[in-house]
């Protein structure tokens, strides 16, 4: 079993920086990925990014990409998600989940482990 705790969520202007930062506890030995998810209201939760914590190749929607960035400090087993240059349209609930062995990318199902989620709202 893995624990994942999600911090970092708040309110934020339209423009604005938010990290946010996922701890995991456990069995952490068998992580392979991390990943970023969010949901917005009204709409499926999608993929955003993620980070092998061997290594750590990054995988990003094309929306993320420039804006955010995924990171992970594997002696705090703890991964980050660097969001800057905040959108109304990135209002979110936003969840890191883990997968352990071999897994897809993007996919929800592919992974094991989720956090209860953090709230982020950027307002215009």
């Amino acid at each position: 079993q893995v624990q994942l705790v999600e911090s970092g969520g708040g309110l934020v202007q339209a423009g604005g920086s938010l990290r946010l930062s996922c701890a995991a506890s456990g069995r952490t030995f068998t992580m392979s990925r991390m990943g970023w998810f969010r949901q917005a209201p009204g709409k499926e939760r999608e993929f955003v990014a993620a980070i092998t914590w061997i290594g750590g190749v990054t995988y990003y929607r094309d929306f993320a990409k420039g804006r955010f960035t995924i990171s992970r400090d594997n002696a705090k087993n703890t991964a980050y998600l660097q969001m800057n240059s905040l959108k109304p349209e990135d209002t979110a609930v936003y969840y890191c989940a883990t997968c352990t062995g071999t897994c897809g990318i993007v996919r929800e199902n592919e992974y094991a482990y989720w956090g209860q989620g953090t709230q982020v709202t950027v307002s215009s």
